[in-house]
C-alpha cells in the first residue's frame, strides 16, 4: 500500500503513511494546514480506517496533542565506546542474502515503536547504498544491522545478544561520531545506548494516538 504524500480536502492538507498497513495494521497521519483541523483530522481517520489501519497516530497540528502521546522520536549521538573483546564477525548483505535480511529485521522489530518494516521493494536501494550487515559469531546469527554514512538505521539481536550485535556494527565506526533516532518508548535500546556513551541531543516529533481511545 502507498503513502499519500498530499491528502487534501476542503478542510485542509495532510500526509498519510499507510505503508504499515498491510503488515502492522497503522496509519499515521501528519497535518500541514487546516483551517478546520478537527474536521480534517476525522476525515483523514476515516480514510485510514478504510484501508485497514486499526491503530492511527497523528502530529503536525495542536489538535494531535489533544490525544494521548503514544511516543517521542528522539535523536542521539555520540563517539561510540567499543569493547573489541565483544566484537563478533560482519557478513556484508548480497543480493542473496537480502531477503532473509530483511525478514529477521521485520520479524524482531515488529513490535518496536517507530521501527518502519522492510519491503522488498527497497531492497536494490539498501544493496547500492551499502553498510547492511549480518553479525555472526561461531556460526550463529546474533542479528543484524543498517549502519550508514555515520547514522545507525536498524539494528536487531536474538536475545541476550543486543550489546555484541551493537559493538560489531559500531565497530565500524570507530573513533568516528555516529547518530541515531529511537522512540522514547523504547527504555531498553535508549539505556543500551547510552551505555555506550550515546547521548540524547533533541526530541525531533511526537505522535499521538488518535485510534483507537482507551475507554
Amino acid at each position: 500500500m502507498r503513502d499519500i504524500p498530499i491528502f487534501t480536502t476542503e478542510y485542509g492538507v495532510a500526509s498519510l503513511v499507510l505503508r504499515e498497513i498491510p503488515y502492522r495494521q497503522e496509519a499515521y497521519i501528519c497535518i500541514h494546514s487546516s483551517c478546520q483541523p478537527k474536521e480534517l483530522l476525522d476525515e483523514c481517520v476515516a480514510f485510514c480506517r478504510s484501508c485497514g489501519a486499526e491503530k492511527i497516530y497523528a502530529r503536525g497540528h495542536k489538535i494531535a496533542e489533544e490525544y494521548p502521546l503514544h511516543t517521542a522520536i528522539v535523536k542521539m549521538r555520540g563517539i561510540a565506546q567499543i569493547d573489541e573483546n565483544k566484537v563478533a564477525c560482519l557478513f556484508p548483505v548480497t543480493e542473496d542474502t537480502i531477503a532473509s535480511w530483511r525478514q529477521f529485521l521485520n520479524e524482531r522489530l515488529r513490535n518496536v515503536d517507530n521501527a518502519g518494516t522492510l519491503a522488498s521493494q527497497g531492497e536494490a536501494e539498501i544493496l547500492q547504498s551499502g553498510g547492511a550487515y549480518f553479525v555472526h559469531h561461531g556460526g550463529t546469527l546474533l542479528g543484524a544491522g543498517w549502519l550508514k554514512d555515520g547514522e545507525l538505521l536498524l539494528i536487531a539481536a536474538i536475545p541476550g545478544e543486543g550489546e555484541r550485535v551493537l559493538h560489531t556494527l559500531l565497530s565500524i565506526q570507530k573513533e568516528q561520531p555516529v547518530q541515531l533516532e529511537v522512540a522514547s518508548t523504547n527504555v531498553r535500546a535508549i539505556r543500551l545506548y547510552e551505555r555506550f556513551g550515546m547521548i540524547r541531543m533533541e526530541e525531533i516529533r511526537r505522535w499521538y494516538k488518535i485510534f483507537p481511545l482507551d475507554k
